[in-house]
């Protein structure tokens, strides 16, 4: 079953439950668990900047009006030029309903039409199809492999590099918005 209305919004103090649980629960952020991490950095990223600072942002991705996960952007760069990395993280009951590509469809429009960049990239797991998929919905290219780029589970694994281009065309958005 898919969801009927997606849309991105601002993170909010009621959101910080599911920021702890991302990183207080093994297995619930999915092949990105990394370990424990520090349950009040959230808080205290919320109470310094609600989580849209310059560099780096979370946004919630709504699904019927629930708090479905968080999208992420960060700067990064190559030389002088800045383009946006973005991540996404949905809960494991909205998984697989058409939400992750219309969120990351979403937020590469709201970055092209606020900020100056010309690329957004993505980074995935190999073993990740789903994400693979959904990032080509969204208007992804595969750009390819980065060797040992990531330390999981106890050892190196490779990442599969996506990115959309300004100038790439826009996949078509059903009932979504933007707050």
């Amino acid at each position: 079953m898919s969801a009927r209305e997606v849309r991105l919004r601002p993170v909010t103090e009621d959101d910080l439950v599911m920021f702890r649980r991302f990183v207080t629960e093994p297995g619930l952020i999915g092949l990105d668990w990394a370990g424990f991490r520090d349950a009040q950095a959230p808080a205290r990223r919320y109470a310094k900047d609600g989580f849209l600072g310059e560099d780096d942002s979370r946004l919630i991705v709504e699904a019927d009006g629930m708090a479905a996960g968080l999208m992420s952007w960060s700067a990064r760069g190559f030389g002088v030029s800045r383009y946006w990395e973005i991540g996404i993280a949905l809960l494991p009951d909205w998984r697989g309903r058409g939400i992750g590509w219309r969120a990351q469809a979403m937020l590469c429009d709201y970055l092209f039409t606020h900020t100056p960049v010309e690329r957004i990239q993505a980074v995935t797991h190999p073993e990740n199809a789903a994400e693979q998929k959904s990032l080509e919905k969204a208007g992804f290219t595969f750009e390819g492999v980065l060797r040992a780029v990531e330390f999981r589970a106890g050892q190196w694994r490779d990442g599969w590099m996506y990115s959309r281009l300004r100038s790439d065309p826009y996949p078509p958005l059903p009932a979504q918005s933007l707050s």
